[in-house]
């Protein structure tokens, strides 16, 4: 006999919450969320979904969101699905610790080739970033100090700030409902890109739709980059969001006159 569908209110197996330093000393705190059955507002199908935050400097009077992502399931409810996404979830904070230090290592690099742009050019706005990030990750500011004194010693190496750098690492609101915004936003540019990717592989994809797309996640990498929470306007991150749904649709939309054909 099949098992009878659990209520949706059974199908929350709670979550877990980690304090962890970092090994530059940066204290973390990894937050994961099973919310268990939702109607996914953009692509409008049921999902199972764990949410994941991670705050750095946890504790402190300096303390932000540096990292956020859902995680969607199948919308399974039974006991054994919920075992299964039990498991996920402790697979998940076991990843976050791997994610804190990939994290760390990219945004040390960027701040010795920050270090690095200052004292050729003395430009303030690099002073001011240099500052900004002393604040939020003193213990990596001091690292990548050491080092560039270490190297300097070694080899003498001059260096300067790439045109391509890595942006400083984002910073997510503190507010629930700004951040499942944001989180949503950064899913849609990555599943637009890869549906639109699809598209192109068939040969359906015209230059329209990849400019109109370009232009998107430029303009949304814009709203979401190098700002503080306070910094965020609610009404420019839900026009984009909804700019990037009505594209992701019509791609769909094609997608599925290329399949049915």
């Amino acid at each position: 006999m099949t098992e009878a569908p659990l209520d949706a209110k059974l199908c929350q197996v709670g979550g877990v919450n980690l304090n962890y330093t970092s090994s530059a000393g940066t204290s973390y705190h990894v937050q994961i969320e099973d919310r268990g059955p939702i109607i996914d507002r953009v692509s409008e199908t049921p999902v199972r979904r764990v949410n994941v935050v991670v705050y750095a400097n946890y504790g402190e009077p300096n303390a932000r969101i540096v990292y956020g992502r859902d995680h969607d399931y199948a919308d399974v409810r039974t006991s054994e699905h919920n075992a299964e996404i039990q498991q996920q979830i402790q697979s998940l904070a076991a990843q976050a610790r791997g994610i804190i230090e990939e994290r760390e290592q990219g945004q040390l690099r960027y701040i010795k080739e920050l270090i690095r742009a200052y004292h050729e050019t003395r430009d303030a706005s690099h002073k001011q970033e240099l500052d900004s990030l002393n604040a939020l990750f003193p213990y990596l500011v001091s690292r990548a100090w050491a080092q560039l004194k270490e190297e300097k010693e070694q080899k003498g190496v001059a260096a300067r700030l790439p045109a391509d750098g890595q942006p400083a690492a984002r910073v997510y609101p503190l507010d629930s409902e700004l951040r499942a915004t944001v989180i949503e936003i950064e899913r849609m540019i990555q599943e637009v890109g890869q549906d639109l990717q699809r598209l192109k592989d068939v040969g359906s994809a015209d230059d329209i739709l990849m400019q109109t797309y370009r232009k998107l996640v430029s303009r949304a990498q814009e709203t979401l980059d190098g700002r503080l929470p306070s910094q965020f306007n609610v009404r420019r991150l839900e026009l984009t969001r909804q700019s990037l749904m009505t594209t992701w649709r019509q791609v769909k939309s094609r997608l599925k006159v290329v399949s049915a054909g």
